[in-house]
C-alpha cells in the first residue's frame, strides 16, 4: 500500500506539544494534585498534609501545574489558593480513567514505558 501522507513541520510541532502536555501529567503527585483540586481548591498546606509530601515537593508540582495551565491560584492574605483551572481537566482525567479500566493489564506490564521511566 503506498501512502502520501507527510509528517510536516506543523504536524511534528503539533505532535511536540500534545506529548508535552501529557508529561504534565506524567506524575503520579502531580494527578493526585488535580484530583484533590477538582473535589474543591486548596492551599498548600492542605495539599502537603494530604498527600504527605515534602512542601517543596507539593510547591514544585503545582509550579509545573500552574506553568501548563492545569491549575490557577487565588490570593487570600498570606494563602495561595489553587484550583482546576479548566473543566475539561475532570473530562480528561475521566476519560484516561474509562481507558485505565479497560487495558490496566496491559499498562501495568508495558515494558516500553518502564525502560522510559529507567532512562529519565
Amino acid at each position: 500500500m503506498v501512502t502520501t501522507a507527510t509528517v510536516t513541520p506543523t504536524l511534528r510541532r503539533q505532535g511536540e506539544l500534545l506529548a508535552r502536555f501529557f508529561r504534565g501529567l506524567g506524575d503520579p503527585t502531580r494527578v493526585l494534585i488535580l484530583a484533590l483540586l477538582l473535589e474543591r481548591e486548596r492551599n498548600v498546606s492542605e495539599l502537603v498534609e494530604l498527600l504527605d509530601s515534602p512542601q517543596g515537593r507539593v510547591s514544585t508540582h503545582l509550579s509545573c501545574l500552574r506553568w501548563c495551565g492545569y491549575v490557577a491560584t487565588r490570593r487570600e492574605g498570606r494563602h495561595v489558593y489553587y484550583r482546576v483551572a479548566d473543566e475539561r481537566v475532570r473530562t480528561l482525567l475521566g476519560l484516561a480513567e474509562d481507558l485505565i479500566a479497560q487495558h490496566a493489564r496491559e499498562l501495568a506490564t508495558c515494558q516500553v514505558l518502564d525502560a522510559e521511566g529507567a532512562r529519565a
